[in-house]
């Protein structure tokens, strides 16, 4: 692939996706054991994992902005199967050259089990963090109703999930980019409230982990992780110490050392 502008540490936008419109970026490494794909959050976009590239020596890494989001706003339809059509497609292009394991954070790990589920001819381990699965346990929630405005949604989610003094420290352009991707924010927070089943958890036949902090909703995390390890035996939990919702960005070390630690007991068991 042609590499064009480049994100720090690393990461450089390639001249073609394999889905048309789609903004992704890459970094190669000499002899990689893999490709680590990584799928983003609500509100967030394919940058934020830079930094875990520029710790991800052992892999190939590719992020993405998913479709709605930042460099991919134009791709239309915005719903949760064609976020999980265009992860196939990249998994796909990519299997030609590398075995693949996704790392998905939040959402992006939703998104990552639904796809690994549905082809799993095409990833060799699944990594979910912190991911939303409310049909296997809901989470109680003050929030309240969401509203038909993109905009007001996107200022509130990044308001809640990171904090109002970040939200102030923005620029306007930086408040305005936020608010553009309101409307791909939203589709993502229907799917969680419409009380859909994106997929089964015995439909996923791959080895699948997932990760989860020691900074927020702790007990909901722990008990979603024992569920997930009872449903499914290719499933496990792991816990990471001093750990938020945001660790691909606050603890990308642990982070990698997670994935090439899973990644290692899945090459050790085949």
């Amino acid at each position: 692939m042609t590499s064009g502008s480049a994100l720090p540490q690393g990461l450089h936008f390639v001249a073609n996706s394999p889905v048309e419109g789609l903004s992704l970026a890459e970094r190669r490494v000499s002899d990689p054991l893999a490709t680590l794909i990584c799928i983003h959050g609500g509100l967030d976009r394919g940058g934020s994992f830079a930094r875990l590239a520029r710790r991800s020596d052992r892999f190939d890494l590719l992020a993405y902005d998913r479709r709605g989001y930042q460099g991919s706003r134009s791709l239309t339809p915005v719903d949760f199967e064609h976020h999980v059509e265009d992860l196939v497609a990249i998994s796909d292009h990519e299997n030609a050259r590398n075995p693949v394991l996704y790392f998905g954070h939040s959402f992006g790990g939703t998104v990552a089990w639904a796809a690994a589920s549905r082809r799993p001819e095409l990833v060799k381990l699944a990594i979910a963090y912190e991911s939303p699965l409310p049909w296997v346990l809901r989470r109680e929630s003050s929030r309240p109703q969401l509203s038909s405005d993109p905009s007001y949604e996107a200022e509130v989610f990044f308001r809640r999930m990171v904090s109002n003094s970040a939200w102030e420290r923005l620029s306007e352009r930086e408040r305005e980019s936020r608010r553009l991707d309101g409307p791909a924010l939203l589709s993502d927070l229907s799917v969680l409230r419409n009380g859909a089943r994106p997929f089964e958890l015995g439909d996923l036949q791959v080895p699948a982990l997932y990760l989860h902090g020691d900074q927020h909703y702790l007990e909901y995390n722990r008990e979603l992780g024992r569920l997930l390890t009872s449903a499914n035996p290719l499933i496990r939990s792991q816990e990471l110490a001093n750990a938020g919702h945001g660790a691909h960005l606050s603890n990308p070390d642990q982070i990698a050392r997670a994935i090439y630690d899973a990644w290692e007991r899945v090459c050790t068991s085949a």
